[in-house]
């Protein structure tokens, strides 16, 4: 198993659009693609309370680029995306990361 972190940095004050497409639209997707998450989270106290953090739960990485592929390229998801982002784009910048669990991690 390995995890992907995903860390988006919203343009100010989007990430309510952004956490609504998620909660709304984005889980549905992925359910259907089989794209597992093992959380979200947002900042509390820190550098910037306007970006996400989650992680994605992957098989293999060739399991990533499947699933992943599939998923960037769904026309419900194309079309959704277009109408949350009619207002502007709710994402500035996206990173990512690919996490593999150390022997004694309690996250297998």
């Amino acid at each position: 198993m390995i995890y992907e972190l995903r860390v988006y940095e919203c343009v100010p004050g989007r990430l309510p659009a952004l956490l609504k497409r998620f909660e709304t639209i984005t889980l549905k997707i992925w359910e259907r693609h089989g794209i597992r998450q093992a959380g979200f989270w947002t900042v509390l106290v820190g550098e910037s309370n306007q970006t996400l953090y989650y992680l994605l739960a992957w098989d293999s990485l060739a399991d990533r680029e499947t699933k992943w592929n599939a998923f960037a390229a769904d026309p419900e998801w194309l079309k959704k995306r277009a109408e949350t982002e009619a207002d502007g784009a709710i994402v500035a910048k996206v990173s990512n990361q690919f996490l593999q669990p150390t022997a004694f991690s309690s996250v297998k």
